[in-house]
C-alpha cells in the first residue's frame, strides 16, 4: 500500500466514523414542534438543553400531526410536543423524567404534563407553584409517573445563572415534593 493509498483508505475510515458520531448524536437530539408564538416552548428547550440533551425547535402552524404520530391522548395535550429515544413528550415534563424515562425504557408511547401547569420548566411565573402530574401514557391506557407538590424551589447556584432547578423529593411510590 503506497502513501496516497493509505491516505483514501484513512480519509474513508474518518467519513465512516464521522456518520457513525452523528448518527448517534442524533439519536440523542429531542425534536421539539412547537408555535411560533409561543415563548413558554422555549423556556421548556433551555430547561431540557441545560441538562445536556441536544434540542432542535422546529416551528410549525399545525401541531395536531405531531401529537397524532406521538399517539398523545387529547386529555394529556399541551402546547408543545417532542420526540426522543423512540417516545413522545408533551407539554411542560421536567428533564428528571425524560431522563428516568429513557433509562427505564418502559413499553409505553411517551409522557405528558397536561395542560400548561404555573411552574413547570418554562412555566415560571414568580414564586407560584401549582401541583402537577407526569403521566405516562400508551395505546389506551394512562397511569401517573410522577407528582410535583406546590411549595418554593431551591435555587441551585451559579452555574445556571440562578435559574431554579425541579428536585422532588420522592417516596417509593414516585410521589414528588420540592426539597429545599
Amino acid at each position: 500500500m503506497n502513501k496516497r493509498q493509505f491516505l483514501a483508505s484513512f480519509g474513508a475510515f474518518a467519513v465512516v466514523g464521522s456518520t457513525a458520531n452523528l448518527a448517534l448524536a442524533n439519536s440523542k437530539t429531542m425534536q421539539v414542534y412547537r408555535s411560533p408564538s409561543c415563548g413558554c416552548c422555549s423556556g421548556w428547550a433551555r430547561h431540557i438543553q441545560r441538562s445536556g440533551i441536544n434540542v432542535a425547535l422546529h416551528n410549525v402552524d399545525d401541531l395536531t400531526p405531531y401529537k397524532q404520530r406521538g399517539g398523545v391522548p387529547e386529555a394529556l395535550q399541551s402546547c408543545h410536543t417532542a420526540f426522543i429515544g423512540g417516545y413522545a413528550i408533551e407539554g411542560h415534563v421536567p428533564v428528571r423524567e425524560v431522563k428516568r424515562l429513557l433509562v427505564q425504557r418502559p413499553n409505553a408511547k411517551g409522557l405528558a404534563v397536561p395542560g400548561m401547569p404555573v411552574g413547570t420548566p418554562g412555566m415560571e411565573m414568580g414564586g407560584r407553584r401549582d401541583p402537577f402530574q407526569v403521566v405516562i401514557y400508551g395505546a389506551g391506557w394512562t397511569k401517573p409517573y410522577a407528582s410535583y407538590g406546590a411549595v418554593r424551589l431551591k435555587r441551585t447556584g451559579h452555574q445556571n445563572r440562578g435559574t431554579r432547578e425541579l428536585r422532588p423529593q420522592v417516596d417509593a411510590t414516585r410521589q414528588g415534593r420540592w426539597s429545599g
